[in-house]
Parts: structure tokens; C-alpha cells; sequence
């Protein structure tokens, strides 16, 4: 059988399923096809990785199959995205992996746009880079980083208004990791993973990729669309991995205000380069032009589209007992692993917000930004826990919220964990809601039981709420007993198991002491995901049949996992049978108890 790349594939099937239409484009790890699904008579688009080299066809096929597998399921695991092109599966045709991708229709990307109609204006650069911006930061908190962010890698699409280029997606994680899994290092240029004039200068030389690694590729890119060329392209990729390592970019003369945010993401030492939050906050500026104040990126007159567009006490959790016919007592650790459907499923709750009426007269809207109902004297920060006494029942009616300044020692209802910038009041509660869903959606995914929910400023309190509405996400049915996604620390003691996320790795010092733990050094168990018991299952009950429930519902063996070394476990929490929700969540672990240390798959 051929190994090499395909020469002509218009008209085949592929798994008796998907007709292949036309080339949509290629690539260094293969083709990328448009293809008609037979079954549910829909276009996809199907990425083909190839084998150029017929000796890696023969020694490293099967090593380069599986990380394909690998490397769709790190890209399924942002389905539903806003930002990031989904993918659908991945399958094996004729010995050769495909995954099967969402086909954007009227797409162009990033390149060919500024290479068609010239560089973007600053403020619609901004609002392209704060998406993919949004995109990774979500790959990010789940492990997995892009490593080839870069102009032809971000489309453009029509969205459901009609602006031709409204819609931003970052596509091929083909070359995606999990930093933790490890990685060969290279040293010759033409065996360099990414793209020579988008690499960091710590990934040209060797190093790991990072977080940051791709924070500068992004800021190559913001250079890219708002100066109409990279900022260290050259006459050859050897000369580009050079500039990239040893030389300045090319000083910017389109940038106005993007300017000092590209230069914060090209700083060569990636402690010094400016961190995701910042990054944000900085092009939400720009997009949205907000009050002056020290540090803040001031908006710039030219920055324009040129394209108008009731708590438990004490921890209240333990680990699930060993199972009848079990004869070695249960491992030390407390399960770990992630993503499960039915936990994506239970993770997306609605969208409320604060209603507000007209602001009263007087002072009093600047003494409560959010109105009296709201009744908080201060504007909402990042990170604040707040505590919600609801009128009529939860999330009926406007709650008073409170602050929890500890995030722990009152069991808070949820926490701020971001903004959306608006021109007036009005827009806050016009648009706050479902920005705010988008915002949250990455966390709400990796949490058993949450909601999005906008708090909106008066009229009177606009300037005083910093013009922008606070996206908090609360518990749908009690509270999230302690801070939640990167407000979190390594460390950091679990007093729920509503606390608990899709890939935290635990450390178990006993069965009431589990602690949030990095992936990247040993670890007892990993979260998976989430399972229901039925109603009638008492906690007691619960702490017997959990285990088996996660083998069920949420099995190791489908993320990767050889069954044959972990198998299932499972935490349980009072809060969840308080609550009705009866859900526990499960984990992966190591059938002989050991630790696990970055030998995930």
C-alpha cells in the first residue's frame, strides 16, 4: 500500500462515509479535503495526515496514528467553542488516521485577507486577536497547547448577522500537545515543530513549549494583521529562526494603540512577557475604548473597523469504598483524569443577570454600582467570591449579593471570573449575558453544576461598575465551596467535590485532605468528568456504587488510558445529595496504587 501523499482523491469514500469533493489546502502534516457526510447528508471538512517518507510509513506509523488520535481528541475537547474550529472524530481509513472537522463555510484566513484587502485597522486587529486569545487560553486550562498560532492558521467567517468577517475561529491543533506528555527536542531547523517566523525564541533554541510560547506567536500574528508582514520575516526560514533569537522585530508603523500589547507579547524572556489576563484586559481596551487610567492601553482614533461589523459543614466529601470481591484495600490517591460527556452536559447552565432599574436619584447608584436590589457598595473585581440571597427561590428574582472575601470560610456561591466591556449601560444589559456565557464557557465545561450569570450596572453606576458588566459563574444548585479555575492555587485543599474540575490532578493525604495538585509532577488521581446516581440512591449508597458508575459512564480506557494499569475511581460529596443533584465525580487511577506522573495518554 502507498504511504505517499495523495495526488488525486476526488470521488473516493472515506469509511464508507465521506465523499471526497475537492483540496481544501495542504499542509506539513498532510491534505485538508471537503467532503460530503453520506449519513447525515452535510459538508465536513476531513484532514488527511500522510506519510511523505516511506521508511517512517514502516518504523513509525503506528506511533504517528496515535498521535493523531491524541492530538483530535486534545481538539475535541474545546467542542463547542466559540473560537475554535470543532472537531467532529477521528478514523482510520486504508491504515491512514483522518479527523473529521467542521466546515466553515465563506472562510478565509488571516493571510489571504491581508494579503487581498491590506493591513487591519489596531482596533479590528484587537478584537481578532482577543478571540484567538479566548481560544487558547481555553486549550490552556486544558493542558493543551496550539504551538503553530500564526496568520493561516485563524479564519474569518460570516456570522449570523451578515459581517463578513465576524466570525474568528483558530483552527489546526494538528500539532497540539499536552506539555506534560514530553516531546523530542530539536535542533535543526527543517525538524522544528511550528512555524520558523512565529516561534518563540525558547522553542527555536530547544525549549519546551509553554503557555507563553504561544502568547508570542500570538503576538506575531497581532503584528501580522495590523503591519501586513511578520515581524521577523526574512529570506529564509534559517534567517527567520536567527531574527526570532537574536534581534529586535521590525519597529511597528501601523500598530497605534496595539502597539505596547504587541511588543509586552514579543518580550524574548517568557518570565517578562505579558501573561494572558493582561493581554486580555489590554485588547478589550482597544476594542472597546474605556476611561483612561494608569497603565491601561489608551484607544487610538485610527484603532476603527475598516469593516463595520444552603452550605455544608466541614468538607463534607471522602473517596468511594473499594467494591465487594475487592481484595486489596483502595489506593492512597483520589481519582484522576477528565473530560466526560455526560459532564460537558451538566456543565452548561443557563444565563442569568441582574435586572436593573432606573438609577435612583441622588448618590446612592455610586454607592451601589449594580442598584440597591444588588446591593454591593463596590464594583465587582476579578476573583471576588460572592455569597447570593435570592428572593424567590434560586436564580428567581434580583439576589443581594454579598462578598466572600476568604473565597472559602462562608462555602461562596460563585466568583467573578471576567468582564465584558460596554460603550453604556443599556449595552451591559443588552449584550452582558451572552458575552458573558461565552467568557465562561470553557470553565462552565470542566465544572459538574454551574451557571453564567452577567451583573449589569445602572444607568447612575456605569462609570462606577468601570464600564463593563461582571460575568460570574454560580453554582445551579448550591454553592461552589472555593475559588475556581486560575484563581485557584497549587496546593490548595479541596473542601467539596464541587470544586473539583476536569483535569485536576489530586493529591491525597487522606480521606479528607485532597489537594489541587500540578500534572506536571506526581499525582494520585486525575478528574475525568461527572456521573448521576439515580434519585433514589442514598449517600451511603452512593459511596458504594460510585466506582462502577464512573467505569460506566465515564471509563478511563476512552481517553486514552490502558485499562489493564488504571482503572475508575470516584469522589462524592453531601452537598450533591443536599442539592438533589446526586452527581460524583470521577477519576482516573493506577490499579497497584502508585502515583501518576505525566504518563497520561
Amino acid at each position: 500500500m502507498s504511504s505517499g501523499p495523495s495526488t488525486s482523491g476526488v470521488g473516493r469514500v472515506i469509511a464508507g462515509r465521506y465523499l471526497l469533493l475537492h483540496r481544501l489546502g495542504s499542509g506539513g502534516m498532510g491534505h485538508v479535503w471537503l467532503a460530503h457526510d453520506q449519513r447525515l447528508a452535510c459538508e465536513v471538512a476531513l484532514k488527511e495526515i500522510v506519510f511523505r517518507d516511506p521508511a517512517e510509513a514502516d518504523h513509525e506509523r503506528e506511533a504517528r496514528v496515535a498521535r493523531a488520535r491524541a492530538e483530535a481528541r486534545h481538539a475535541a475537547g474545546l467542542r463547542g467553542h466559540p473560537h475554535v474550529v470543532t472537531v467532529h472524530d477521528v478514523l482510520e481509513h486504508e491504515g491512514l488516521p483522518w479527523i473529521v472537522m467542521e466546515y466553515v463555510a465563506g472562510a478565509v484566513d488571516l493571510r489571504e485577507l491581508v494579503a487581498r484587502r491590506g493591513p487591519l485597522a489596531p482596533a479590528e486587529c484587537a478584537r481578532i486577536g482577543l478571540a484567538v486569545l479566548d481560544a487558547l487560553t481555553a486549550g490552556h486550562e486544558r493542558g493543551v497547547l496550539h504551538r503553530d498560532v500564526k496568520p493561516a492558521n485563524i479564519l474569518l467567517a460570516p456570522d449570523r448577522s451578515g459581517a463578513p468577517y465576524g466570525r474568528v475561529l483558530l483552527t489546526d491543533y494538528g500539532i497540539s500537545v499536552r506539555p506534560d506528555a514530553g516531546e523530542p527536542r530539536y535542533t535543526l531547523a527543517s525538524a522544528l515543530v511550528g512555524t520558523a517566523g512565529y516561534l518563540a525564541p525558547e522553542r527555536a533554541t530547544g525549549g519546551p513549549p509553554t503557555e507563553a510560547a504561544d502568547l508570542f506567536s500570538l503576538g506575531c500574528t497581532l503584528y501580522y494583521g495590523v503591519e501586513g508582514c511578520g515581524p521577523f520575516e526574512r529570506e529564509s526560514q534559517l534567517a527567520e529562526l536567527t531574527a526570532v533569537v537574536a534581534q529586535e522585530p521590525r519597529p511597528p508603523v501601523r500598530s497605534g494603540a496595539l502597539e505596547s500589547v504587541v511588543r509586552a507579547l514579543l518580550v524574548k524572556d517568557p518570565a517578562r512577557r505579558m501573561g494572558a489576563a493582561e493581554a486580555e484586559a489590554a485588547l478589550a481596551a482597544i476594542v472597546v475604548p474605556q476611561p483612561r487610567a494608569p497603565g491601561r492601553v489608551a484607544a487610538d482614533p485610527a484603532s476603527q473597523p475598516p469593516w463595520g461589523m444552603v452550605p455544608d459543614a466541614g468538607p463534607g466529601f471522602g473517596p468511594a469504598p473499594v467494591p465487594e470481591g475487592r481484595s486489596r484495600p483502595l489506593p492512597r490517591a483520589a481519582r484522576a483524569a477528565l473530560a466526560g460527556g455526560l459532564g460537558l452536559v451538566l456543565a452548561l447552565g443557563g444565563v442569568w443577570y441582574a435586572t436593573v432599574g432606573p438609577s435612583p436619584a441622588g448618590g446612592a447608584a455610586d454607592a451601589s454600582p449594580y442598584g440597591r436590589g444588588v446591593g454591593l457598595a463596590r464594583p465587582l473585581r476579578d476573583g471576588d467570591c460572592v455569597l447570593a440571597d435570592w428572593p424567590a427561590g434560586r436564580f428567581a428574582g434580583t439576589p443581594r449579593l454579598a462578598l466572600d472575601p476568604s473565597c472559602r470560610d462562608a462555602a461562596p456561591d460563585g466568583q467573578v471570573m471576567g468582564f465584558v466591556p460596554a460603550a453604556s449601560a443599556a449595552e451591559a444589559r443588552e449584550k452582558g449575558p451572552g458575552r458573558c456565557e461565552e467568557l465562561t464557557r470553557g470553565l462552565r465545561e470542566r465544572l459538574a453544576d454551574v451557571r453564567s450569570v452577567a451583573v449589569v450596572p445602572t444607568d447612575a453606576g456605569f462609570e462606577a461598575a468601570g464600564r463593563r458588566a461582571a460575568c460570574l459563574v454560580l453554582g445551579a444548585h448550591g454553592p461552589v465551596y472555593g475559588p475556581l479555575g486560575g484563581h485557584r492555587e497549587p496546593g490548595m485543599v479541596f473542601t467539596h467535590t464541587a470544586a473539583m474540575q476536569k483535569r485536576d490532578c489530586l493529591d491525597v493525604r487522606s480521606p479528607r485532605e485532597v489537594r489541587l495538585v500540578p500534572c506536571g509532577g506526581r499525582y494520585d488521581e486525575q478528574v475525568l468528568g461527572f456521573a448521576r446516581l439515580a434519585e433514589g440512591v442514598t449517600p451511603a449508597q452512593a459511596r458504594a456504587r460510585s466506582n462502577a458508575a464512573c467505569a460506566r459512564d465515564v471509563p478511563p480506557r476512552d481517553y486514552g488510558f490502558d485499562p489493564s494499569v488504571y482503572e475508575s475511581g470516584s469522589w462524592t460529596g453531601q452537598g450533591a445529595w443536599k442539592s438533589g443533584t446526586h452527581l460524583v465525580v470521577c477519576t482516573v487511577r493506577k490499579r497497584n496504587g502508585g502515583t501518576m506522573e505525566g504518563d497520561e495518554p
